[in-house]
């Protein structure tokens, strides 16, 4: 337990949600308040860098966790609201920042989103993004209970840009099952690094 997080965060503060500048700067401090306390710093910022993230302050996934439960806690009553600093937390684009969009998508319905929870997800890209965050971001999606998109609605997404398209394969490496009419897909995706090639890698060699 993190005594320093966990005083920060001892009572839920529905106020607080109704200004996304405000909440933003205060899931900031959340972020440092959960650090351990001998993380190094030139490491986090080693891997912001490479990561393609605005920061990286290195608040561990328990504390994390923590942070989003708390915040879906502050706006039970009107999650509307939580879903309207999503956006938000993805300009920003910290390492935390999108693993808490993650935990909050995970965790929302189609209702309190305005929209359902992977297009509200995909609607979120800007041209570039950190394709492994993305993969952990679906991962905890389908934890939280949401079913990946059937083939018809992957392969329309993969036809709006190569960053959709790669994230479509991302997506159909969490479904069980073969790949059906969706093979296509996976083969004509665009190159990606080590990461998107092993997964490409793995599907295909299922189907044979």
């Amino acid at each position: 337990m993190n005594s320093k997080l966990d005083r920060l965060l001892a009572e839920p503060k529905p106020r607080l949600l109704r200004s996304r500048r405000k909440t933003l700067k205060f899931l900031l401090k959340a972020y440092h308040a959960g650090v351990p306390g001998l993380m190094a710093k030139p490491s986090t910022d080693l891997l912001a860098h490479s990561g393609g993230y605005s920061f990286h302050i290195g608040c561990p996934n328990p504390e994390l966790r923590t942070i989003a439960s708390w915040i879906l806690t502050s706006g039970e009553n009107d999650l509307r609201r939580v879903a309207r600093i999503i956006p938000s937390l993805w300009r920003r684009h910290g390492q935390e920042d999108l693993v808490i969009v993650g935990l909050l998508l995970a965790n929302m319905t189609e209702v309190e989103l305005g929209e359902g929870p992977w297009l509200a997800l995909i609607h979120l890209f800007g041209e570039r993004e950190p394709l492994g965050a993305l993969l952990e971001i679906s991962e905890e999606m389908v934890r939280g209970g949401h079913s990946i998109p059937d083939d018809g609605w992957l392969i329309a997404m993969a036809g709006q840009s190569n960053l959709w398209h790669q994230v479509s394969v991302l997506f159909l490496s969490l479904r069980k099952g073969p790949l059906g009419e969706a093979r296509g897909l996976v083969a004509t995706a665009p190159g990606g690094g080590d990461l998107f090639e092993r997964i490409r890698e793995r599907l295909l060699s299922q189907e044979n």
